[in-house]
């Protein structure tokens, strides 16, 4: 059964429950108030202290969280589909987006620090509020509003993540691409480069220079989070997963899983059943 909104925002200052199998589908939007703490996303060691705040896109890349005694935060984690929908498609929103995936801490001042946390505690005082006829559309507001500001600290200390017309309409069709869904079967720099009409070599560079990552490393990822979902639903055997994400052979695809998983899909499902 589908959940409702209020289901799926959720506040919190649990920093240890960041990477929560709950927030998957979600943007966790972080603030440290005291102390420090660190995690590992995407395999790089990011670490906070007060007036930094996290925006992590893919929870379930974040690992080795630790904190002092003295470590305090909060948090709000929200769909990242009903996020993506509030803003519209320009240059800074898909620009900001990937800086930020490639890294998540904006260290803030004091006063940015308060501006944000009490962003988080309006979201917080409105989600049970479920009886709002316009519920979707006010915590839509609130969501926005908080959005907009870590765009606005972002910008302050990322004045260069602005590009050329032509490279913001190149990154953001290609992440049009990745979101649509195409490296479930399309896994080649190639065949986004012809969708776009530019070289594979113009892309690599281009995407290299405006995310800091690699046009593989956002194919892979993408991919790597599709089979996952795959090998979590029992529905399906690993030699129909293999064939329905156009990998040539099964040893191919137990080779991607091997690589980007960290274990083969027989042996990730093994484990998940004994979890």
């Amino acid at each position: 059964m589908a959940k409702h909104l209020h289901e799926l925002i959720v506040f919190s200052d649990e920093f240890r429950l960041i990477n929560s199998p709950a927030f998957y589908d979600c943007v966790v939007h972080l603030v440290c108030t005291a102390g420090s703490g660190s995690f590992l996303y995407n395999d790089r060691l990011f670490s906070l202290s007060a007036n930094d705040i996290a925006v992590i896109s893919r929870p379930q890349l974040v690992s080795r969280i630790q904190s002092d005694e003295d470590f305090r935060c909060e948090y709000v984690a929200a769909p990242d589909k009903f996020l993506h929908n509030l803003l519209p498609a320009n240059n800074y929103a898909i620009q900001g987006c990937v800086s930020l995936f490639d890294n998540p801490i904006i260290t803030v001042s004091e006063i940015d620090a308060r501006r944000f946390s009490a962003d988080l505690a309006n979201i917080r005082a409105r989600i049970d509020n479920t009886d709002h006829k316009f519920y979707q559309e006010l915590m839509g507001s609130l969501l926005q509003t908080m959005v907009y500001d870590l765009f606005d600290f972002h910008a302050k200390t990322n004045d260069n993540i602005l590009t050329t017309d032509r490279v913001g309409y190149i990154t953001r069709q290609f992440f049009t691409l990745i979101e649509a869904g195409r490296p479930k079967t399309h896994r080649d720099v190639a065949h986004y480069a012809e969708q776009l009409n530019v070289t594979p070599k113009y892309l690599s560079d281009t995407i290299k220079r405006v995310t800091g990552t690699s046009v593989s490393s956002h194919i892979n990822n993408a991919a790597t989070a599709i089979a996952l979902a795959y090998l979590k639903d029992d529905t399906m055997s690993v030699s129909q997963i293999a064939d329905e994400m156009n990998f040539s052979s099964l040893s191919y695809f137990s080779r991607f899983c091997v690589k980007h998983i960290g274990m083969s899909p027989v042996k990730f499902r093994t484990a998940g059943a004994k979890d």
